[in-house]
């Protein structure tokens, strides 16, 4: 059976960490934008803070520091991971990655041709991109508090199902969501996406020339009028995920037996740039990059974002809204259908497996909770809505959409995970064993029994044993109970 690598696993540990911590700044942003002070909230956010150098300058709100810069760094982390999965991980196998990525390919579809039937003829039928991605941080919390029993299976699938739809969201946000473009800043951005290539081509493995040409990156992005986080996946695309040559790694050992030899400064400086030269660059930036992404970044954008204003009047025009509407019934229904039906398709077709043995029940409670659009959706949202309205009636939807998807997911998932074991042995039985009884080749038939009367009066032998025929020491496997 497949099984997680330890960088997986790694991962997923932060993400299932990052989504506790999410889910409180949720909280406190809905409390503060629900209490007296309600009024300092959107001050807060709409404060102005900014970089002067000579006659030049940059001013954004609080609220786009967090949404176009910190968010950068959770997009360079997914761009990490996409390419590390594409290299040497799920990403690389055809066959495995067949089905999550027709799986995600359903997700991304189907909730937008629901979200454009119900908003069709509407002016929000434009926001149909609000439900075509999937909150991998709640996701694999969620499925670590409430999944089967042996989830090892199911969250390699989700994860790989998670990164394929990243990708798509990301497209959507680049194509569908872009106002207007600067040329010259836009050739600019080229010409440094050009240069991050040119290093990965040279194999330079420090990390500082990859994050100087990655913030120029992003300065040019900005500029340019395509969104500025685009510039963290680039980066995180093109920075070398590919394993290190096995000289490179052979050389640490000999600079850390010259280190032992003689403790100098020079030699602890010579093995540490060994040691990081032995480990792609890629991985050693998502390890630097990722918790502040899980633990920081992505809180913050939660607490920016999340407070709506949930007072009846809100709700109630919320419950008349069809943006509301299709938002929640995209998300929910959408992804359930989407993601199992495309996968059910492709089983169907053969054109791959599910990793293990996932059952259908598994697939179901999984396609489900992929309808937690959070994090991406309300990224979505602030580029899709200009007027307060609109975007008040989409965040309500995608927070009760998402609420609903953890909800029902989690029950399935419990529900179904105690009925359908997730990791259980071939379906194919053991050998059959031969025939009692059983003797070591070339061993002599036992003696006959010479009668009741033979043994009379003699005291029974300690060390004999258990008598034959007694059931006592037989072979382990035997057809006894």
């Amino acid at each position: 059976m497949p099984t997680l690598t330890p960088s997986v696993r790694d991962f997923l540990r932060t993400e299932a960490s990052s989504a506790v911590a999410l889910l409180v700044a949720t909280v406190v942003a809905l409390v503060w934008a629900n209490s007296a002070w309600a009024d300092t909230y959107d001050e807060v956010w709409g404060t102005t803070a900014g970089l002067h150098l000579g006659s030049w300058s940059l001013e954004l709100t609080l609220h786009a520091w967090v949404n176009d810069a910190a968010m950068a760094v959770f997009f360079a982390v997914v761009g990490l991971e996409i390419a590390r999965e594409a290299t040497r991980g799920e990403l690389r196998d055809r066959r495995s990655l067949a089905m999550p990525a027709l799986g995600a390919l359903g997700g991304l579809l189907v909730p937008a041709l629901i979200f454009i039937a119900i908003t069709a003829g509407t002016d929000v039928a434009h926001g149909w991109g609000v439900v075509m991605s999937t909150d991998t941080a709640f996701l694999v919390g969620i499925l670590a508090l409430f999944g089967p029993a042996c989830p090892d299976q199911l969250r390699l699938f989700l994860l790989t199902l998670a990164i394929v739809d990243d990708i798509g969201a990301i497209t959507v946000m680049a194509v569908a969501y872009t106002s207007s473009v600067d040329v010259g800043a836009l050739a600019l951005a080229g010409l440094l996406v050009v240069a991050l290539l040119v290093l990965r081509w040279m194999r330079v493995w420090r990390l500082l020339p990859y994050v100087l040409v990655g913030v120029a990156l992003w300065l040019a992005v900005q500029a340019s009028g395509v969104h500025a986080t685009l510039a963290g996946v680039l980066v995180g695309l093109v920075v070398p995920a590919t394993a290190t040559r096995r000289e490179e790694v052979e050389a640490v050992r000999g600079y850390a037996r010259d280190l032992v030899e003689d403790t100098t400064a020079e030699r602890e400086h010579l093995a540490e740039l060994a040691a990081r030269a032995a480990v792609p660059a890629g991985d050693r930036l998502q390890r630097a990059l990722h918790p502040w992404s899980a633990f920081v970044v992505v809180p913050l954008f939660g607490l920016a974002n999340a407070g709506v204003v949930v007072s009846g009047d809100a709700l109630a025009d919320a419950a008349r809204s069809r943006l509301t509407i299709a938002v929640v019934v995209a998300l929910v229904v959408g992804n359930a259908v989407g993601i199992t039906g495309a996968t059910t398709l492709a089983l169907r077709l053969g054109l791959g497996e599910l990793p293990g043995r996932v059952r259908y029940g598994h697939l179901l409670g999984g396609a489900v909770l992929a309808g937690i659009g959070f994090t991406i959706s309300l990224f979505i949202a602030e580029l899709a809505f200009d007027d307060d309205e609109h975007l008040q009636q989409a965040k309500i939807g995608i927070l009760a959409g998402s609420l609903v998807a953890a909800v029902l997911g989690s029950v399935l998932l419990r529900w179904l995970g105690e009925r359908l074991p997730l990791c259980s042995p071939p379906s194919d039985p053991p050998p059959a064993l031969p025939p009692l009884p059983w003797r070591a080749p070339g061993a002599r038939d036992p003696e006959p029994d010479p009668g009741p009367d033979t043994d009379a009066g003699r005291e029974p032998d300690v060390d004999a044993g258990p008598e034959p025929g007694s059931g006592q020491g037989q072979v382990i496997g035997s057809s006894s109970p």
